[in-house]
């Protein structure tokens, strides 16, 4: 997907901060951590033939001394104008661990594009420890609804959820994340959905959601199943 506002200005201040690095073989990557307030937290790598820290690794310390919480998005570029990098597989399998709902700055030949952290490491062991914060992104032009708690669920698509605490984020909006609490969720195909099943009500279009629901997930199959969830605010 395209990056958001908050995070081409992500990008930017690794870019910025990699280019300040200069012909310090030590320090060659620079990284930015995007926190679920609008924080920048940044970080380079250390070069050690011990096996010195990557730049992401660096930006996730530097954001848990500033009791960040969960990250939302992260990027990283390198020294010497080699621009945007992707991350090394020892950061992804942290940041996966970590921060799951993380999206992660890639390169690719039409720009810059936002990849979640676990399209990055499919198949993957998951650390069951790391107690990681679960982050549900929403749309900005939700908050008054789910604030009033009028919108108390969400469709998604080629996600995984389960029920629990979570951090509802409002993407490139300023106001705080509200906490709320999974309460269910409902997996169905799309022929299986009615309006009871999607929360709207009982005259409204299952079509037209679905038709929003593809503008969102335009990769989205015919058949595809989708999670309906249910959340609470706390």
């Amino acid at each position: 997907m395209k990056p958001l506002r908050s995070e081409l200005r992500l990008i930017a201040a690794a870019e910025s901060r990699a280019a300040e690095l200069g012909d310090d073989l030590n320090h060659t990557v620079a990284a930015a951590a995007l926190d679920t307030q609008g924080r920048f937290h940044m970080g380079v790598n250390v070069y050690h033939f011990t096996g010195g820290p990557c730049a992401e690794f660096v930006a996730m310390g530097v954001a848990a001394a500033a009791h960040a919480g969960p990250l939302v998005a992260m990027a990283a570029a390198g020294d010497r104008s080699r621009g945007l990098i992707p991350p090394c597989g020892r950061c992804r399998q942290a940041m996966l661990d970590l921060h799951p709902d993380l999206v992660v700055a890639v390169p690719t030949p039409d720009g810059p594009r936002m990849r979640p952290i676990a399209k990055l490491l499919p198949d993957t062991y998951f650390f069951p420890d790391a107690d990681a914060q679960r982050i549900l992104r929403l749309n900005r032009r939700y908050y008054e609804a789910v604030a009033e708690k009028t919108k108390t669920s969400s469709v998604r698509w080629d996600e995984t959820w389960s029920t629990g605490p979570v951090l509802l984020y409002f993407e490139d909006d300023e106001r705080p994340p509200l906490p709320a609490q999974i309460t269910s969720v409902q997996r169905y195909r799309l022929d299986e959905l009615t309006p009871d099943r999607l929360r709207i009500a009982s005259d409204g279009s299952v079509d037209d959601y679905v038709t929003g629901l593809r503008r969102h997930y335009p990769a989205m199959p015919n058949d595809a199943v989708v999670e309906v969830v249910d959340f609470s605010l706390r």
